[in-house]
């Protein structure tokens, strides 16, 4: 009842609004299908105008810019045992959906999000000087935030790049011993990770996550090498306060 009041609402504010429409289709010059369509035009305004409400009849308007819709994150990236490293990034904002479901005990609220993904990180083996490399992954990310900021994600990676650094090395060229500049492997390394986290609201410090990450590197040798690693960190917003400021206003 409540959204059919505000819908009618609406539909006399448009009416008012195209008051002109409306001598026109008094008008005999105007035949009975142009009347059709002029209402069904006042119609479909009504609704774009509701649409742009919120629950308080207050307009949504998107203003956030490039840096609000962005959250860096610097987190732990290996397998603790031999492998240890650390990883760089960013996300960005690309789509969000949110639903709001009344309850007993109050309203719930889910949060659904698709995010860009970029990345950037090293590892290395503190043992050996033979498993040390950089890296870079690139893809979406599936984010599921529940009323409590509880967070569970996905992520694909498709576009990933893994350089091995080795540590000083020779060849022989032409009877010849010299030191290879810059040595090591390049390869194509896709990678995907399931995640659990925790949302932060109105922290610059927006929030931590715990990922379980799993890489391919190809061409390795004659086939494919797999890894498997774990990342902790933080994400955190630059324009976190200076937006939430603005909103309290």
């Amino acid at each position: 009842m409540k959204i059919t009041q505000r819908f009618s609402n609406t539909l006399n504010a448009t009416i008012q609004n195209n008051t002109g429409l409306l001598a026109l289709m008094d008008q005999s010059l105007i035949k009975p299908y142009m009347r059709k369509v002029i209402l069904y035009f006042i119609c479909f305004i009504s609704f774009q105008n509701y649409a742009q409400l919120t629950p308080e009849n207050e307009q949504v308007q998107n203003t956030s810019s490039f840096l609000e819709k962005t959250e860096f994150k610097v987190g732990y990236f290996g397998n603790i045992l031999w492998n240890q490293g650390l990883n760089v990034g960013a996300e960005y904002l690309w789509k969000e959906k949110i639903k709001i479901k009344e309850r007993r005990r109050g309203q719930k609220t889910i949060t659904n999000q698709f995010l860009l993904n970029g990345s950037l990180g090293f590892t290395f083996n503190p043992s050996t000087e033979t498993d040390t490399g950089i890296f870079t992954h690139y893809g979406l990310i599936w984010r599921r935030t529940n009323t409590k900021g509880k967070q569970f994600s996905v992520t694909l990676n498709p576009l990933g790049y893994y350089r091995s650094i080795l540590p000083e090395t020779y060849e022989v060229k032409n009877g010849e011993v010299d030191k290879v500049f810059l040595p090591g492997r390049s390869y194509y390394a896709p990678s995907m990770s399931i995640g659990f986290g925790k949302f932060r609201k109105d922290k610059k410090l927006s929030g931590r996550y715990f990922n379980i990450n799993f890489m391919l590197r190809t061409p390795y040798n004659a086939g494919t090498s797999p890894s498997i690693s774990l990342e902790y960190g933080y994400r955190f917003n630059f324009k976190k306060k200076k937006r939430d400021a603005k909103n309290n206003n």
